[in-house]
């Protein structure tokens, strides 16, 4: 049998064998997956207010916040390739630029306008993103250069 023959059988054997192992012996039985039911979920209704006080105070919090703000909630998918702090990385720094040139670039990308060798990572990243996250980004990434 070949290395090549033998790699694949291995990553087949993992690739298939750990999820059924991990359905097969995980914590939860029955029905539920989170593990919390009865008692235990209104238990924890009772302290939160359950599911829809949490998404009104979710967006209550979303209304007040400013645009800087809700550009950082949004920019958590940046961080990877442009660093915490705009500093760069795998791509370019941001720190320094206006947010108009931030917004340009983020709209150019979503119109899958190509700006250089990493646009087609950016065409991704960018088309999820609707025009007030574009410019909550740009608040956000403006904001760098004052830190």
């Amino acid at each position: 049998m070949s290395k090549g023959n033998i790699s694949l059988f291995l990553f087949f054997c993992f690739a298939i064998g750990l999820p059924l192992w991990g359905m097969q012996n995980n914590k939860y039985e029955g029905e539920s997956i989170h593990g919390c039911t009865g008692e235990c979920y209104e238990n924890w209704e009772q302290e939160t207010g359950g599911v829809i006080a949490l998404a009104s105070a979710q967006a209550e919090a979303r209304a007040v916040a400013s645009p800087a703000e809700l550009g950082q909630a949004a920019y958590s998918g940046c961080i990877a390739c442009h660093g915490s702090g705009g500093e760069g990385g795998v791509g370019p720094a941001l720190v320094g630029q206006t947010g108009s040139d931030i917004y340009g670039k983020l709209v150019q990308y979503k119109n899958g306008e190509t700006r250089g060798a990493q646009s087609a990572l950016m065409w991704s990243q960018s088309a999820t993103l609707s025009d007030d996250d574009m410019k909550n980004i740009s608040e956000y990434v403006e904001s760098f250069s004052v830190r």
